[in-house]
């Protein structure tokens, strides 16, 4: 999970490869942090939380799951349904938010630094066995590629 604006990765997590690993451990996540981000929130201006995703996460479960967490989704949708493809679940509201084309453009930031990962960091193929060890080389490259980002971000001093 990456946040927006500077593309910085907030929670890494590694799941088994299939269907719906992926959809369900990131609504653990959501349901981990939205609490912790609307109590921080309820001090400053009340704001909207938003969730960007591909199109792999247009299910209908993933989407009623964010809207219960009260997220609005930003989430890829089919051009055209094809045959044996989920329809797309977004409501018209959804679709017109204001944030809605800035998610789509945002949504590279998670392509570079998963780029990265897989090339610079080397888990391309990784050369671990066993979950816990591919999460640790994982969160590892994560926050190497973090701390690479954050000093692009700190303004340089003469």
């Amino acid at each position: 999970m990456t946040e927006n604006r500077n593309g910085l990765i907030v929670k890494p997590c590694v799941t088994q490869s299939g269907a719906s690993e992926e959809r369900e451990a990131a609504l653990a996540m959501l349901q981990e942090i939205i609490p912790k981000m609307r109590s921080r929130r309820e001090r400053s201006a009340e704001r909207e939380i938003t969730v960007g995703a591909d199109r792999a996460y247009q299910e209908q479960q993933f989407i009623a799951g964010l809207r219960e967490l009260g997220v609005i989704p930003h989430v890829a949708e089919y051009a055209k349904p094809f045959s044996g493809a989920s329809t797309n679940w977004l409501t018209a509201n959804e679709r017109e938010h204001a944030g809605f084309s800035i998610s789509r453009e945002k949504r590279k930031l998670v392509e570079k630094a998963f780029a990265w990962i897989k090339f610079v960091a080397g888990l391309r193929k990784t050369k671990f066995r066993g979950r816990r060890r591919v999460e640790w080389s994982f969160q590892l490259a994560a926050s190497a590629m973090n701390l690479i980002r954050l000093a692009k971000l700190v303004p340089a001093t003469s």
